[in-house]
């Protein structure tokens, strides 16, 4: 079938027909188009879903990736995001293979058309130039052959009229003869035109038409052609990535499998044991006998009392971080409008305003019946800051022996490291020493003494954390020895530093009240250090100042004045309404702002800025 034959009359057709043609494989295209953006789109959203729970670095959330079943979780996060990037790979050669190749196909089919049309219409025209000339020579031959009929009946006429000259009936004769032979000229011309006419139209409608037909239509079929290709490249590019997609799920599945329940249970005993035993019985005692009452080491009332010492690793703690966190502060002071004898021993509320970290560390460093808990002060302030002991004896004994051990490892590894790179630049200096123009084997002697100082270095650390790992060893409680009742509590405390540390709980009989157990803070233990702020030196004055008012002190913290007297100032105020005075050696405390006028030193230094911005 041939459209040249078939639809030789059809030409107006045929033009919309492949016009339409074009449209549907713009609209595959666009389709196309749109199917690539849906999968950059869903190759985006699964690799930011794998990014967003992917562990942190150096976060606790890195740790935790140690078990089964979350390296599992890990590795599932790592498939789909090579799950995405195949689906990257589809978008691309969808774009590649099948958008970008039919845009400029699209382009060419519609340079063809054109020019198959313009040779059709071109042809069209010439035929329709011929058939105009066939008609004016077929009306000229009409025209001519009425002419003549007119004239030879005008010449009868004349000739049979007996009062017309001769020469009249010579002249109509002779027009007569004239018109005849135009319209004899006329009727060649009208054959030749018709004969010419009918071999135009014959090839017309047998040549060139067809040929012109025949050209769409191969036009036609390579486009249908072309788009049933581009279908099949469409299912390709899907099909080539199905066994990469099918390996990371294979991979999702193997990571699965490999959970292994038995082993993060065992992971979790190596976490978080302690390696303490369990609580032994506690022993009766008798009240019924009148005798003095004797406190054991396993009683329920002594294990409270050491309690309240003694770290606590469990549960949530509600308490404050220093033992002297309960100090009450001066009341806050009276407005700078009230008048001394409105307010003459300053406001009297109960309420206890809070203290800033500033001045509740100096007051604690200036405060002498404290000073023997600044030890336990520096240990929660250590855990306050993230800082935690160097040997680790904040924590028990089985997971202190776990940190030491990695970290003598550690120490080890960089011990090799250090030896590798002294080996190596031993070598070069060997090199050097042979062969002097490759280099000065002298500047290679200064990194040598670097790194034997490090080596030296790193091998103390090691020896003085092989020592804390012996001692913890050798400090595992056996299994036949008889366990002590433990409440989280790792080392004992002095029972005389424990009491003038919580004094202030302590109720009339003896016991704690339920404030301890909000109070009490994980403290470590003392390190060689401490002893250096035994005897603190009191605040430096940072300026002078004149009582404007008496002021007596009643509230504990303050300190009374009286009027136009001169004092130092050790701390000025921090917003809170209350400067901090010094009488002599012995006294000082919190008075009023506004009951005094305060001179400032300005070439003191405040040292109390730096605790102030930890505090902060």
């Amino acid at each position: 079938m041939s459209w040249g034959t078939e639809l030789w009359d059809q030409f107006d057709n045929l033009e919309k027909h492949t016009q339409w043609g074009i449209d549907v494989l713009e609209k595959y295209i666009k389709f196309v188009k749109e199917r690539t953006e849906i999968e950059l789109s869903y190759a985006k959203q699964l690799r930011n879903l794998s990014k967003k729970y992917q562990p942190k670095k150096n976060s606790k959330e890195e740790e935790e990736y140690r078990y089964t079943s979350t390296r599992a979780f890990l590795a599932t996060l790592n498939e789909m995001n090579d799950y995405a990037g195949q689906h990257e790979v589809i978008s691309e050669n969808m774009t590649s293979l099948i958008t970008g190749e039919l845009t400029r196909y699209v382009q060419e089919l519609k340079q063809e058309r054109k020019s198959h049309f313009h040779d059709g219409r071109k042809a069209q025209q010439h035929i329709e130039t011929c058939w105009k000339q066939l008609e004016a020579s077929k009306r000229r031959f009409e025209r001519d052959c009425k002419e003549a009929d007119r004239a030879q009946q005008y010449f009868e006429k004349m000739d049979a009229d007996i009062n017309v000259t001769k020469a009249d009936v010579e002249k109509a004769r002779q027009q007569a003869q004239l018109r005849h032979q135009m319209a004899e000229d006329s009727k060649a011309e009208y054959s030749s035109t018709l004969q010419k006419f009918n071999s135009e139209q014959h090839e017309h409608y047998y040549t060139h038409i067809p040929n012109i037909f025949q050209k769409i239509q191969e036009m036609e079929e390579r486009r249908i052609v072309r788009i049933g290709e581009s279908m099949k490249t469409f299912a390709e590019v899907d099909r080539q990535v199905i066994p990469i997609i099918g390996k990371c799920l294979d991979e999702i599945t193997k990571a699965a499998e490999s959970v292994d329940h038995k082993n993060d249970s065992q992971m979790v005993i190596e976490a978080f044991k302690s390696g303490f035993e369990p609580p032994g019985d506690i022993e009766f005692e008798d009240f019924t006998q009148p005798m003095k009452r004797t406190v054991s080491e396993s009683s329920l009332s002594n294990s409270r009392g050491d309690g309240k010492s003694e770290p606590k690793f469990g549960g949530k703690s509600k308490g404050k971080l220093w033992p002297f966190i309960k100090k009450n502060k001066p009341p806050p002071p009276p407005p700078a409008s009230a008048s001394p004898s409105a307010v003459p021993n300053g406001p009297q509320s109960p309420k206890q305003q809070k203290e800033p970290l500033s001045h509740r560390f100096n007051e604690f460093m200036t405060s002498k019946p404290k000073i023997h808990c600044f030890r336990s002060l520096k240990r929660g302030l250590s855990l306050k800051l993230g800082a935690g002991p160097e040997d680790f004896s904040n924590l028990p004994p089985e997971q202190r022996r776990k940190k030491l051990q990695q970290k003598v490892d550690e120490l080890n590894k960089d011990i090799q490291k250090e030896l590798d790179q002294r080996d190596a630049l031993t070598k070069m200096k060997d090199v050097y020493i042979k062969n002097p123009q490759m280099g000065d084997a002298a500047s290679v002697d200064h990194r040598l003494s670097e790194l034997a100082q490090n080596i030296e270095k790193l091998r103390l650390e090691v020896q003085k954390f092989e020592g804390w790992l012996a001692e913890v060893e050798g400090r595992l409680p056996a299994r036949n020895e008889q366990p002590r009742r433990q409440s989280g509590m790792y080392e004992p405390q002095n029972p005389s530093a424990v009491n003038s540390c919580a004094q202030d709980r302590e109720s009339p009989d003896g016991s704690y009240t339920e404030e301890q157990s909000q109070e009490t803070e994980m403290k470590v233990p003392a390190t060689d250090f401490d002893d250096e702020f035994d005897d603190e030196e009191p605040l430096p004055t940072i300026g002078t100042c004149k009582a404007l008012y008496t002021f007596e002190g009643q509230n504990e913290g303050t300190i009374s004045v009286a009027e136009g007297e001169m004092l130092y100032v050790i701390e000025e105020d921090k917003g809170d309404g209350w400067t901090r005075i010094r009488r002599n050696e012995d006294e000082e405390g919190y008075v009023p702002t506004s009951y005094v006028e305060v001179y400032l030193d300005k070439n003191a230094k405040d040292v109390y800025k730096p605790l102030q911005k930890i505090s902060e």
